[in-house]
């Protein structure tokens, strides 16, 4: 069990994205006139938005392919989403409309493709898509071909895969994780049994591995998945896939209950969590890979502060928060 006194520190962090996740993650915190709305705004009008969204030009559009990792339109509004930032911002319809341009290109469309029954599609795009319009106050009719997509795409193991092998029958970690976010959140707002039956059937591609254990690969091994970072991006790990299960209401399966043990072993001498690595690089040059933000580091001795609200969340949704 891990002591609640970790999110004092937290609430005196000097980043606001931090105090806001706690208050509202974490504390419960309901959105009304008073604390809350005060702390979007300071997050909304600080350093780290601003730096996320520095680049956007006269129009508001950022000058680069939606996709360009992790700098594009695409990207950004995730991460503006992850870090709850304020719904309903206008502002940010340009980029919006960046992303729908992109993935309903026929350019775009000429990369879904159906090989041995299955479509091969990175439906993390989508998923993505789905969950940050839905979560920043964004969404019009549109999201509702997004939707369309992901249930028509699903494989009948409950995930989805971009793998172009013939042979490849089984679904991905890497691509399944996020639609099952986004699924979740719109199940959730729409109560359409339909999408939670989706969503439902997704979250066994994780449960039925206990969140972390999937057949040897040389790309990817079990060590990275059982690994703590921030952001995740399109990538898994344990922390990634219990905080998409609290969010869509799976966390009390028993089947997380390995993956919240090494979770809760990762704890740091002063309460809070490391990130053990990182996806992103900060740099000036534009290149793949690039971050405006260092999310505070990475280290195996010193708490981050993002990892750990979030760790925070996913113990506390899992009732193993004190």
């Amino acid at each position: 069990m891990i002591n609640i006194n970790i999110v004092n520190k937290l609430l005196n962090s000097n980043e606001p994205v931090v105090r806001l996740k706690v208050l509202m993650n974490i504390l419960d915190k309901k959105l009304e006139p008073g604390e809350i709305i005060k702390l979007q705004e300071e997050v909304k009008s600080g350093t780290l938005v601003g730096s996320l969204l520095s680049e956007r030009d006269k129009d508001g559009k950022i000058p680069f392919h939606p996709y360009r990792k992790w700098y594009g339109a695409h990207w950004i509004l995730a991460i503006l989403a992850d870090i709850n930032y304020p719904p309903g911002d206008k502002s940010l319809i340009s980029l919006r409309e960046q992303v729908y341009e992109w993935l309903f290109s026929k350019h775009e469309e000429k990369n879904i493709k159906i090989i041995n029954g299955l479509m091969r599609r990175c439906a993390s795009l989508e998923g993505n898509t789905l969950y940050y319009l839905l979560s920043l106050g964004l969404a019009d009719e549109r999201i509702e071909k997004l939707v369309e997509r992901l249930l028509k795409w699903q494989w009948p193991d409950g995930g989805w895969n971009c793998d172009k092998n013939p042979k490849a029958i089984n679904s991905s970690f890497m691509e399944t994780l996020i639609p099952l976010r986004g699924l979740a959140l719109y199940g959730k707002l729409t109560g359409n049994r339909d999408v939670k039956n989706a969503a439902r059937n997704a979250s066994e591609i994780f449960l039925k591995r206990k969140m972390f254990e999937i057949k040897p690969r040389k790309r990817w091994k079990k060590e990275d998945f059982i690994k703590l970072h921030y952001p995740c991006y399109w990538r898994y790990d344990i922390l990634f896939g219990l905080k998409v299960m609290a969010e869509a209401g799976f966390i009390g399966d028993e089947r997380c209950n390995n993956a919240l043990e090494i979770l809760e072993s990762k704890q740091l001498p002063d309460g809070g969590f490391p990130a053990e690595g990182r996806y992103y690089k900060i740099t000036q040059k534009r290149t793949t890979g690039r971050s405006l933000v260092d999310w505070d580091g990475t280290s195996k001795k010193y708490m981050n502060e993002f990892v750990t609200a979030d760790v925070l969340y996913v113990l506390k949704k899992s009732g193993r928060l004190i």
